[in-house]
């Protein structure tokens, strides 16, 4: 089978894990006779130092014409300690997910029996968590109109705005993985004291009655911050707010020991983006040092949600289980013995050719 990937590494960290995922695919593609076709774009801070916009126009079509699109990361210190950057690279990824449709980030947030000593939570809390978090991604305060500051710039203020059919579309979506996993799924949101949330409480509502398999449960956000904590055991299936969805994934990730190990599909109308929630952590960019994992199990999503390959995908995910047993892994999981970015890679890829 033939199939196009549209790759954008980004800044910092992002082409180090890319370039490790891109073995994992051409090691995958040739055990089964897989045509990968790889094709590569600018976006983020990289793109703005060369064209002046963090997504131009060559990368969106780009992405518009390939089966899915393979992202690294953005972000950079010159902008994020700026202010008053009018450019900045996160508006890349903003405007590509509204061009391209990107409505939902889905995360599972998983624990590795290997790794349970390395969460900061008791083995008894995070022992057997399996979270699917489902984020709305094209609506909500980050995209509402009006925004901006006043003349003498001493008020700032933005819009939190949600149609019906935005809420519709993602929670459907939420539901159908509920369904094929335990049937469970908790709608977070403010509803005390926002009328977003209310519109999210109503139409989740209506929609739960199509499913009446399916037990539907609403919960305030910040108690839902504080069960994550507290008993994520408790959690299956999360669908919620792009705010709300932003700061609960990123808190949900540390479960698992270590933000370099969770990988993210954001759906789309059209074509899906595939990459690990971390950031570009420029700290660590250029010394080999940054953990693949996550980036490797994005691919992993990729190949089971936008080319339907899920043996391939099961290959890439008992691959990774096997490399954190074998404790090959990068310093981040391994301070003692930690192996480099390239190398993990490189066993990830050695790994699926021989098995």
């Amino acid at each position: 089978m033939d199939f196009k990937i549209a790759v954008l590494s980004g800044d910092g960290i992002g082409p180090e894990i890319i370039d490790q995922a891109i073995k994992v695919i051409n090691a995958l593609g040739k055990k089964f006779n897989h045509n990968f076709h790889f094709t590569h774009g600018l976006v983020g801070a990289v793109a703005i130092d060369k064209t002046g916009n963090p997504l131009p126009a060559e990368t969106l079509d780009l992405c518009k014409s390939s089966d899915a699109v393979l992202f690294g990361a953005i972000g950079d210190p010159k902008y994020d300690n700026n202010p008053a950057a009018k450019v900045r690279p996160e508006q890349g990824l903003l405007a590509m997910r509204k061009e391209l449709g990107l409505y939902a980030n889905v995360r599972p947030v998983t624990t590795f029996p290997s790794l349970i000593d390395k969460s900061p939570l008791k083995k008894e809390i995070v022992q057997g968590v399996d979270i699917m978090m489902i984020r709305e991604l094209t609506g909500g305060i980050y995209f509402g109109k009006p925004q901006g500051r006043s003349e003498d710039g001493n008020t700032a203020y933005d819009s939190c705005v949600y149609s019906r059919f935005e809420v519709e579309r993602v929670v459907r979506l939420a539901c159908e993985y509920a369904m094929k996993r335990k049937k469970k799924i908790t709608v977070v949101d403010k509803a005390n004291v926002l009328a977003t949330s209310r519109l999210w409480r109503e139409t989740a509502g209506n929609i739960a009655k199509e499913y009446p398999e399916l037990a539907m449960d609403f919960m305030f956000v910040d108690n839902a911050a504080m069960q994550l904590i507290q008993w994520p055991g408790r959690f299956d299936v999360i669908v919620t707010e792009n705010m709300f969805g932003d700061i609960l994934s990123d808190e949900a990730s540390v479960l698992t020991g270590s933000l370099g190990l969770l990988p993210s599909a954001s759906i789309g109308l059209s074509t899906s983006v595939f990459e690990p929630i971390h950031g570009s952590y420029p700290q660590a960019a250029g010394k080999n040092i940054a953990n693949p994992l996550g980036t490797i199990l994005s691919v992993a999503m990729m190949f089971d949600l936008a080319f339907n390959l899920k043996n391939e995908a099961e290959i890439i995910k008992t691959a990774v289980e096997k490399s954190i047993e074998a404790d090959y892994v990068t310093e981040d999981l391994n301070k003692a013995n930690p192996r480099s970015t390239s190398q993990v890679g490189d066993w990830i890829a050695d790994y699926i050719l021989k098995r």
